[in-house]
């Protein structure tokens, strides 16, 4: 399955679901905090469980949750398909399937949009996170809708 979305922002309301945004969870709790890539993996880590408890929480009103968070190895991608089957809900992997030279450009838009990120949206976190980057398998058992659209890997999950 292909799509085409330009705004995660515009799919929740299509879908009538709630969207969480990795990317506004860190900087809401660790404002000028996430310097390098450690840093972002320690404070990424912190909210999770915080998020968990809120998706089952939103799922349990009969909501659908759209995850703007990444998902580039199988180790956070088994973290969703956990999450999902906790909650017993399923779930749509959204894999944006770009080149590097697209992944930058979308980087450097970001850089321009939100400043206060520009300090960590570099050429160079870019290539040391790719450097992590597994592409999913089949053996995931993950229900993948591919998308050309520039970022990362996001999930999706469904009452």
């Amino acid at each position: 399955m292909s799509f085409s979305y330009p705004d995660l922002r515009q799919l929740a309301a299509d879908q009538q679901a709630v969207l969480l945004s990795e990317d506004e969870w860190l900087a809401t709790h660790y404002s000028g905090q996430i310097k390098s890539f450690d840093d972002y993996l320690k404070y990424s880590a912190l909210i999770r469980p915080f998020i968990k408890q809120l998706v089952h929480n939103i799922l349990a009103t009969g909501a659908d949750v759209v995850m703007d968070f990444p998902a580039n190895t199988m180790r956070q991608r088994s973290w969703f398909l956990n999450l999902c089957r906790e909650a017993g809900c399923e779930h749509q992997m959204i894999w944006l399937d770009l080149s590097d030279e697209q992944c930058l450009k979308q980087i450097a838009q970001r850089r321009l949009e939100q400043p206060e990120q520009a300090a960590f949206d570099t050429e160079a976190v870019f290539h040391q996170v790719t450097a992590f980057f597994e592409p999913p398998t089949a053996d995931e058992h993950l229900n993948i809708v591919t998308s050309e659209f520039a970022g990362d890997a996001r999930y999706g999950v469904k009452q």
